[in-house]
This record gives structure tokens, sequence and C-alpha cells, in this order.
């Protein structure tokens, strides 16, 4: 199985039409044969984890195919936001390690984290507990304070299927030690671990770890 994600940043006019293909890029995925798991993302700074984060200059596509990047690239919904789009990121990943569940089901089969010494990506996904929300928005300036300054970060953004209570973050790593310190030896992080544990806001979470197999980035030519 091959995973890609696609970003795409958008002018400010073209906000109405991603959020119609937001929509109705579901059902053409739903009814790929070679599509076996998908989220389309809305995202953010990543900072607050709140509504008033989101970027709707840019979009994101995450999929599991079957399929070939060029071959998938080249059918709908991707040929559609290369349309209107001003520039267009592609990251085509390999899984190291997952754990955790998104929507129900472990959509990521990992590979032997070992063999991998290049870049990586990390995404975490948690739908959170309604009651919990207050408390984990007032809990996480801290944690991406420490995320942005971490040694090895190259970007991170905040991705979500919807404003709120859906909530993740998809981070660029220089390489898996980077990340294991920031995960494993940060204060803040490692607080928020234990909080996790104690106060249990999440009803379901992913943590999952990629190789960078190829990154681009190019523009697009809106209409």
């Amino acid at each position: 199985m091959k995973i890609y994600l696609f970003i795409w940043k958008i002018e400010r006019g073209s906000v109405g039409r991603a959020l119609l293909h937001m929509a109705l890029d579901r059902r053409t995925l739903r009814k790929n044969s070679d599509v076996s798991f998908f989220k389309l993302l809305g995202t953010g700074t990543g900072e607050r984890f709140t509504p008033r984060d989101a970027d709707a200059s840019t979009w994101a596509l995450l999929v599991r195919t079957n399929q070939e990047l060029e071959s998938f690239s080249a059918g709908a919904p991707v040929k559609h936001w290369r349309k209107f789009s001003v520039n267009e990121e592609i990251y085509n990943l390999a899984p190291l390690s997952s754990h955790g569940q998104w929507g129900g089901v472990e959509p990521f089969t990992p590979l032997n984290e070992n063999k991998w010494d290049g870049e990586i990506t990390a995404i975490t996904r948690a739908k959170i507990r309604w009651n919990h929300n207050l408390r984990f928005w007032r809990a996480v300036p801290s944690v991406t304070d420490s995320l942005h300054k971490a040694p090895g970060l190259i970007r991170a953004i905040g991705i979500g299927e919807a404003p709120i209570g859906l909530q993740g973050t998809f981070s660029h790593w220089k390489s898996q030690a980077d990340l294991r310190t920031f995960a494993y030896k940060g204060e803040a992080h490692q607080e928020a671990i234990r909080l996790t544990s104690e106060i249990q806001w999440y009803s379901e979470e992913l943590f999952a770890r990629f190789a960078i197999l190829s990154h681009k980035s190019s523009p697009t030519k809106a209409e």
C-alpha cells in the first residue's frame, strides 16, 4: 500500500470552492476501489487547537491506496484541486510505526523502523471528549511552544477533520532521533502525556511515524 499526503495552498477567493470539494471528494474517494483509507483535512497553526487557529488557505488529503503516485495524481480529486490551488506539496510516505486508531480502524501497517535513517514525518490525531475541550485547550500552548522550538523540527501544522473535537498535528523532522528527543525528553510533552493518562480526555487517538520516500513542492496554476 502507498501513503500520500497532499497539501494545497489556495487564494482567499477560493475558500468556498475548497469547502465544496471537501464535501464532494468524500464521495469520489469512497467510490475508488483502489483507495482503502482517506481523510480530507483542514489545517491550522496548531498553536492552540481552537477554531481561531484555522488556516483557510491550506487544505490537505491523506490517502492510502494501491495506486502509484503518478496514477493517483492524474485522477480526481487531485486534478480538481490543482485547478484552483496555487501550490501543491506531495509527501510519499512509508509507515515506520503506528499506535492507535483513526475512525475506528488502524490505517497504517508499519515497516521496520530501524532500517530508516532519513527525514521522517509524524502524525498525531485525537478525538477529544466534549467535556474536556476547555481543559485540553488550556494545556496545549506549552506543548506547542516547545514543539516549534524543538531541534530538528522542519515544520509543524495543525490538521483536523472538523474545527472542534477532531484535532491533530503533522510534523516533519530531520531524523527519528530528533523526534524521540522531543517526545520522550521534553518536559512539556511529558507533562501532556501524564495528563492524558490521568484525565482520559481522548476517546480515540493515534500516533504514527513515517519515512519520507519523497517530498516535492511545486506551484500550480489557479483558474
